[in-house]
């Protein structure tokens, strides 16, 4: 009997692995099928916001003379970085709200093979899909918008794939996170007052390193994971231009990724088993 109970032992374990991946793989193919088939509400919900800074911001100031003729590319790196975190984040904060809150949809997926806390990570790595593919789409949006004033290098490819990478899972353990804590009819006060904040003190419109004149500003700055992000992308387009140290970068991103990882999947587990 105990060396029956041992090979069962020994083979379980491999095919349990297997049947976690293959539950995680599926979970995660139903999701990017579901926005594939909805293909237009993505591109609205992503791009909208952005054509109308980068026009505004990049091209039309520049053009009426209130902005620098450079500015359009020092601003594209921040708005990269926006787009990639608040794409990620409202991929994984607002579904969940809605479905913890009213539809209970979370009780589908609880129901397959994988650890409770496993879900919440695949819906984090959804999120940083969706985060990235956004993100993506800006560059060309960018070089149609910004004409003449589009500038960027790929000479550090590497570092523009770290901090894409660790952006779009920022923002998803972000949107992990709040999805777990917002209540249903607190998401109109989580855009006021988390969101307004974060657009405003992540660096998108300036760079961190010319803050050094306003040092206390600066120093807020850095509570912001959007300006690891902002700067991060700056760093690795337009390397040329004042940006933030690369390793301070790097760690803050880790930093603000495992923190708001053990916050969200935390959450997620208490959500879950309530």
């Amino acid at each position: 009997m105990n060396s029956s109970t041992t090979i069962t032992a020994q083979f379980s374990t491999p095919n349990r692995t297997r049947m976690i991946a293959t539950a995680f793989l599926q979970l995660l193919w139903r999701d990017l099928w579901v926005t594939l088939r909805t293909w237009q509400t993505f591109l609205a919900m992503t791009l909208i916001q952005p054509i109308f800074f980068l026009f505004i911001f990049g091209r039309l100031l520049p053009m009426l003379g209130q902005a620098n003729a450079g500015y359009g590319v020092l601003f594209l790196p921040g708005i990269i970085s926006l787009t990639t975190v608040l794409t990620a984040m409202q991929a994984v904060s607002m579904p969940l709200v809605i479905e913890f809150g009213y539809t209970k949809e979370i009780e589908d997926r609880l129901l397959s093979p994988m650890p409770v806390w496993m879900v919440g990570i695949q819906k984090m790595v959804f999120a940083s899909i969706r985060g990235l593919i956004a993100g993506a789409m800006i560059v060309p949006l960018g070089r149609l918008i910004l004409g003449s004033g589009f500038s960027i290098s790929l000479e550090y490819w590497w570092l523009l794939i770290i901090v894409a990478v660790l952006a779009s899972l920022v923002g998803a353990g972000l949107g992990l996170t709040l999805g777990t804590i917002v209540q249903p009819s607190q998401i109109g006060l989580m855009f006021s007052v988390i969101l307004t904040p974060m657009l405003f003190t992540g660096c998108i419109y300036f760079p961190w390193a010319m803050l050094d004149k306003l040092r206390w500003f600066q120093v807020v700055t850095c509570i912001n994971p959007i300006t690891y992000a902002s700067e991060g992308f700056r760093a690795s387009l337009v390397p040329n231009m004042p940006h933030m140290p690369v390793w301070f970068i790097i760690v803050g991103l880790f930093v603000f990724l495992s923190f708001f990882t053990y916050l969200g999947v935390r959450g997620f587990l208490r959500k879950a088993l309530d």
